[in-house]
């Protein structure tokens, strides 16, 4: 019977998606430091979103239009790029996909179908990537002293279903991290924190919130999920948020509680075995937690809890569904377990 619970478990367990687990000021560089890291590029989903403005340059690639070439041009004072064929363009306020758009547009009075890229080669200000779970990712250019609490404000925070853990990546050329648990990566040229954005808000530990440095990347993945099923009043998932764990009776009352059909003696968590696929099977007694004769159970990241059904009440709806008297039942259900 245990089998063939299980094997329904995994059938709706199917349907889950499980998560999957979202790029410059020159002072304070340190002397004689590392060699310089390969150059840190935003995200094909970032890229398009950079505001052009005066003093950036770009490469164009306009396929079948050779006196464009890909040489650098420089966005002057006014906005404008002065480009062979087309004259002079406002580039100035656009987004680079704007931009990459309003060329092609342009374009089709010489070519039949204009394929144009527009590349960032040198910014108007050394910029910080924000990629990930953030109200409003892209690239942004870096003020002089600009704080990581001060860049959140302008972005307007991280989205509700938003991990509450923040990464930060710094090129070793600028320097590491001024945190203690920041982690040097010698072969990727890089340092990298993990920030809790509560703590960051409250301002609990002040040393986390760090002066940004050019190329910085900060990102933020969604938050981590438990996963509810079974004879359960609300199947599906719970966001951890800022937590490292639920107890169980609290994630029980955040799903409705227990199912009218539950056999919550034999519920079960399913916990990932570190570094596989595999999940290890781990009996928890509800009725014993819940009546306060054992103690709670903390449900971790990932962790499936699964409520099984009745097996009485199992038997007891197939003989109705096949036209047995109840009596009649109660009877067979009696002498099943002599």
């Amino acid at each position: 019977m245990l089998r063939e619970e299980f094997c329904v478990m995994l059938l709706c367990l199917a349907g889950m998606v499980l998560p999957g687990l979202a790029q410059e000021p020159q002072q304070n560089r340190p002397q004689g430091g590392a060699a310089a890291a390969e150059p840190i590029r935003p995200s094909d989903a970032i890229r398009p979103s950079y505001v052009l403005g005066p003093g950036d340059e770009v490469t164009i690639r306009a396929f079948e239009v050779e006196e464009i070439g890909d040489k650098p041009y420089r966005i002057d004072d006014e906005g404008d790029v002065n480009l062979p064929v087309l004259g002079k363009i406002h580039a100035g306020g656009r987004t680079v996909e704007q931009f990459e758009a309003d060329l092609a547009q342009r374009l089709k009075t010489l070519v039949k179908n204009p394929q144009v890229t527009v590349s960032v080669v040198q910014y108007r200000r050394e910029p910080v990537f924000v990629e990930g779970y953030f109200k409003n990712t892209g690239i942004y250019p870096l003020q002089n002293g600009r704080t990581l609490v001060e860049l959140l404000t302008s972005i307007g925070g991280v989205q509700p279903n938003a991990s509450r853990r923040i990464h930060v990546t710094r090129r070793l050329e600028m320097g590491t991290i001024p945190l203690p648990n920041a982690v040097v990566d010698s072969e990727k040229g890089v340092s990298t924190v993990e920030i809790n954005i509560e703590t960051l808000r409250q301002n609990l530990n002040p040393q986390e919130n760090i002066i940004l440095q050019p190329l910085d990347t900060v990102s933020v993945g969604r938050a981590e999920s438990i996963y509810v099923n079974g004879e359960v009043n609300k199947v599906g998932t719970v966001e951890l948020m800022d937590r490292q764990s639920i107890p169980v009776t609290q994630l029980l009352t955040m799903v409705g509680g227990l199912g009218k059909d539950a056999a919550p003696d034999k519920a079960r968590i399913l916990r990932q075995v570190l570094d596989s696929s595999q999940r290890a099977e781990i009996p928890i007694n509800l009725t014993k937690i819940l009546s306060g004769r054992d103690r709670d159970f903390p449900v971790l990241p990932n962790d499936i809890l699964y409520v099984p059904r009745s097996s009485s009440k199992q038997v007891l709806g197939r003989l109705a569904l096949i036209g047995i008297p109840m009596a009649t039942a109660f009877v067979y259900v009696i002498v099943s377990k002599l």
